[in-house]
């Protein structure tokens, strides 16, 4: 049996998604639940999530025999989970259903804290940016996203990608009560490559991210923002 699993977790106290020898990981801990109930076989994951960043609803598939039905595995795998990761559906999936593959869409928030003073609350949740920001920059740099843009000075140089187009289907800006949300939708993400846009659009005018969208160096871009203000909101196959 396959099957699909929507998966939403804290990611404050893990070492990113992939599973490490001597770390906590979130892809560790849900194949130690997985083991307590099903021999398992190959695990995918739609976004491989770095350390401190969160999911709303990220998609795991993977292949299991014996154990719960696809009706009781959610219930079953919550059960084993830590508290910081639960399982929000799970359900049979066809044959070949792969979960980073068959992924048409992800949606990414990112979470900037603008009150004057921190907050023990919004510390792994937020990037606090109390600092002067034109905000009224912000909505015409995220227009600038859309469409199809060589996006190589938004990731590390040192970088196992070859190609760095990206095609961004929607980028908006909201206030929300004390703080700014970007919500970002594209075919697929580079490595830091939400994160990276952030800081550049905080620090930078909008004619300059214009021309460091036609494939600059990643020296020439902005400051990379602190992991524990995004959120994998949503994959869309």
């Amino acid at each position: 049996m396959r099957l699909k699993l929507t998966v939403e977790y804290d990611g404050s106290e893990f070492r990113g998604w992939a599973r490490q020898p001597t770390e906590r990981t979130v892809e560790g801990e849900l194949r130690r639940a997985l083991d307590e109930l099903y021999d398992l076989d190959h695990l995918a994951v739609a976004g491989r999530t770095d350390t401190g960043v969160h999911a709303l609803a990220n998609v795991a598939s993977v292949e299991v025999d014996g154990g719960p039905p696809a009706g009781r595995a959610r219930e079953a795998l919550n059960a084993e989970l830590p508290d910081d990761i639960a399982v929000g559906e799970a359900a049979a999936a066809e044959p070949g259903f792969h979960a980073r593959h068959d992924a048409k869409a992800r949606s990414y928030r990112y979470r900037v804290y603008r009150r004057a003073a921190r907050s023990p609350f919004e510390s792994t949740r937020s990037w606090w940016y109390p600092h002067v920001l034109a905000e009224e920059h912000l909505a015409e740099s995220a227009d600038l996203l859309l469409g199809e843009h060589d996006f190589r000075a938004f990731t590390p140089k040192e970088t196992h990608h070859k190609v760095f187009v990206r095609t961004v289907e929607s980028a908006i800006w909201h206030r929300r009560g004390d703080a700014l949300e970007l919500e970002l939708t594209a075919d697929s993400f580079l490595r830091h490559m939400v994160r990276t846009l952030v800081g550049t659009m905080l620090e930078r005018p909008p004619e300059e991210l214009a021309a460091l969208l036609e494939g600059r160096e990643r020296s020439e871009a902005g400051t990379t923002a602190p992991p524990w203000g995004l959120y994998l909101v949503a994959v869309r196959y």
